[in-house]
Parts: C-alpha cells; structure tokens; sequence
C-alpha cells in the first residue's frame, strides 16, 4: 500500500547540493524529505572529490620519498602496498561518512527515503512505496561518467571515477582516455605509486585552462614517466589476454587496466520529467538565472542544473536555493565566478576569465605575474615551478586569474574575493602579505602590474623634482 507524505520541500539526491538544502531547510523549521537510491554523500564523498584526494595524498608521500635527496636526506624508491593504500583512501571516506550519513539528517528532522524516485505529476513523486506531495522540489541528481561510443568498448572492462576507488591491485600499464582534470589527476597519483601510465586526449590535455600554465604540468606528468598522447581519437577498444589494447590509427597501445574520464552527463533517466512539466537535454535541466526549472516550483541544484559540475557550484547552489525558496529573496546564480582547481602536483587552479577569454571580450588586456622562482618560501621548499598570472583591463580591474604551482588552490582564493567583490589590482598592493608565504606571490604579481610606471623616466623625473623639498 502506497503511503503518502505531504512536505514543504522534496530534495530528489543526496549529494552536496541537496544535502546542504536539507540542512539548511530542517534547520529554519522547514518539513523537508530527502530521497536518494544510491549511497548517501553523493559522488563527492564516495567516487569523486574525497577518494581522489586520498589517493593524491599518498602518492605524494610516495613522490616525497623519491625526492627527498635536495634536502639532504637520502632518497629511496617506496615500498607500496596498493591494497593498503585504497584502504586508507576507503577509510578517509568513512571518517567523512557520518556528516552526510542518514540517521545524521533524520536528528535534523528530515524524512529520509532510500529508494528511486519518479515524478507522477506535477507536485507529486513516488519513491518506494511512498507518494510525496510537496510545496517545491529540488532535482540534485548528479552527474555520471559519460562512455563515448567507441568500438569495442562495451566488450572489454574498463573503469570509471565511480569505479577505480575499488580497485585494489595495481595497474600494471594504466591507459587513461581523457586528459581532463580527473585524467590527469589520476594518471599522476597512478604514476607516483608505481604504474606505468599513458593518457589518451583528443585535444590538449586540461584543453580549457591558460596554454602557460599546462605547459608547468605537463613539464612536470613527462619528468614523472606520464607518456601523454595528445591531438588523438581512441578508434577502437579490443580485449586481450593482459588487459586491453587501443587502436590510435596504425598505433596499438597495450595496457592492463583501461581508465575512462572523457566528462559527464546529468542523470535525468528514471525521473520522469515529462509528467513533472520540467524541460531538459544532454547538458542537464532547463532553469531560469534563479534555478527554477521549467515548472516554477521544481528547482535544481548541482551538476544536473547543467552548468559548472563542481562540489563547491553545487553548495552554492544550495545557498541560492534557501533565499529563493525560504526567505523569498529573488537569488540569482553567478556561477561564472566560481573558481576551479586540478589537483595534480603542480596544481593548476583558474578563476574569471583566461588571458584568452579575456583577449577576446576585452580587447586590449594586461598581465600581472609573478614566478614561485622569485618567492622566498617556494625557494626554502624546493617547490619553485609556477606562478602567478592574472588578467585585468587596462584601467586595472581584475578579469581572472591562474595560478600553477605547488598549494595553488588555496593561493588562489584572494583573487576569488577580488572577482566576487569587484576589486582592482591596486588592491592587492595595499594587502600587507606575512613573509616568508607564497601568498607574497599575488601581492608581488599587482607590484608587477605597477613597475614600467612605478620606475619609468617620468616617475624617476618627479622624484627628482620632489627631492628639492628635502
């Protein structure tokens, strides 16, 4: 017998997204029913952001063992467990597990369903054997791994971000199709604990980030034993008796474990829509600048709003979802100004527009940098490839920024502020930066953006003027 459950608000997927609406909606008062089919975390805590960091982590402690030599220390080559690596990764996961966990969000209050749900109209969904009439519904399915239609392919194993988190034997020879953020970050952690790795890109690897800044990773994935295969299409996918073989024109490459990680697509089978009046296609559903969908009281949130596919666009989106639904206050999304990071090593991470984004919109544009070769605390850690680019118009409004080099994830987070708050490149030459951190980086990249005035003819002319005052 079907039971019904009347709500204020549904949430459809427990992922970042819809897990921080929940929160914050049982938390204001709010009846709120959370549904989710699969593992609660979303693809963040499970397959994506927090394993693959794991795995990162240990790589690097692997790298630093290798390394160690500049500082005097003998280096050596690591003992690596794999199996025992994947199992501190699963256990970073369950450390984690208990924020996004069930019974956390039922202390909140909120009705937790475990099964699939679909749409039976309008204001109505059906998930097990519940029927849930709501006042709004927030859609925050995900994203899954997208498969190309390659020949071959579904005849042979193959993993996906979803799936290599399971493995626990090394790769003998890891092929990687795709050189996106998840190829290339994988390909590195892989390489780093003892893989042989080859990455397959149909364009340039990391093809969306500033030329100058790939050109540091790619430096660094070649020196590292990563062979890269760039300007290339895998035609065709065959099973052998190792593993697999990919066909690149007259080249056969043979590997032993085969990585797919050539983007993603929303996950929208199953719900329904049609009867739910919300409008979608292959890059997610249909909403307005506030994320309503096309039925006004069906909202979305995450990857499947089809744009930016990023754990922190996805809170974002939470937080634009309670002002719209709660408090009434007309939001709009300006997911534009999020920033994004690859986490290989160096990191490569990228807010506002590129140099060449910029060329194109703006024109006459110019650059502030400054080289991690020329900071005092990258020199102390032996990490000094990279630096600091950021793009701004001629009057010195900042447009966006790139930084590759060692943390510079967290270096970029000023120039986030800068872009949200609408600052200016003098800015920035006003921050008293601590010494000795790389965070002088920045404020040494606007001193650059000042020096051919700062220390010009003119400039030293004035001073000699200035100087009869003394």
């Amino acid at each position: 017998m079907t039971r019904t459950i009347k709500a204020d608000l549904c949430i459809i997927g427990a992922g970042s997204g819809g897990l921080s609406v929940a929160a914050g909606a049982a938390m204001l008062g709010r009846k709120v029913v959370l549904i989710e089919k699969g593992a609660m975390g979303g693809d963040c805590l499970n397959t994506g952001c927090v394993p693959s960091k794991a795995l990162i982590a240990a790589a690097a402690r692997a790298q630093a063992m290798r390394e160690a030599e500049k500082f005097g220390i003998a280096s050596v080559e690591p003992d690596i467990d794999f199996a025992a690596v994947m199992e501190h990764v699963h256990d970073v996961i369950e450390a984690i597990a208990p924020i996004d966990s069930q019974e956390r969000f039922e202390g909140l209050g909120v009705t937790v369903l475990r099964a699939h749900a679909e749409f039976t109209g309008p204001r109505e969904v059906k998930a097990g054997d519940a029927a849930v009439k709501a006042k709004h519904f927030v859609i925050a399915t995900g994203s899954t791994p997208f498969i190309p239609p390659i020949e071959g392919v579904e005849d042979v194993p193959y993993f996906t971000n979803e799936t290599i988190f399971e493995n626990r034997r090394r790769p003998d020879h890891l092929i990687i199709i795709g050189g996106g953020p998840i190829g290339v970050e994988m390909a590195q952690a892989h390489a780093r604990l003892g893989a042989k790795v080859t990455i397959i890109e149909g364009g340039r690897i990391l093809g969306r980030e500033d030329p100058e800044c790939v050109e540091v990773v790619r430096a660094r994935l070649v020196r590292e034993g990563v062979e890269i295969i760039e300007d290339a299409q895998a035609e065709k996918i065959s099973k052998t008796e190792s593993g697999v073989s990919i066909s690149i024109g007259a080249r056969e490459i043979d590997g032993s474990h085969l990585l797919i990680a050539v983007g993603r697509k929303p996950v929208v089978d199953g719900l329904n829509l049609v009867a739910a009046n919300v409008a979608y296609d292959d890059k997610g559903l249909k909403t307005d600048n506030r994320l309503r969908t096309t039925n006004k009281r069906i909202y979305a949130a995450g990857d499947v709003a089809g744009g930016r596919q990023f754990t922190h666009v996805a809170g974002y989106h939470a937080s634009i979802l309670i002002r719209n639904i709660l408090f009434k206050t007309p939001a709009k999304n300006n997911e534009h100004l999020s920033p994004r990071v690859t986490y290989c090593d160096p990191e490569l991470a990228h807010v506002g527009l590129t140099e060449a984004q910029a060329r194109e919109r703006h024109g006459e544009v110019r650059i502030a940098r400054w080289p991690f070769a020329k900071n005092d605390r990258a020199e102390a850690e032996r990490e000094t490839e990279g630096f600091v680019k950021a793009v701004t118009d001629k009057k010195g409004r900042i447009l966006g920024a790139s930084i590759v080099g060692h943390n510079a994830g967290d270096l970029l987070q000023p120039w986030v502020l800068s872009l949200s708050s609408k600052l200016k490149i003098r800015d920035f030459t006003a921050m008293i930066a601590p010494y000795p951190t790389r965070g002088e980086a920045s404020k040494r990249a606007a001193g650059d953006w000042y020096a051919d005035k700062l220390f010009s003819p003119g400039a030293r002319r004035l001073i000699s003027l200035l100087s009869i005052f003394d």
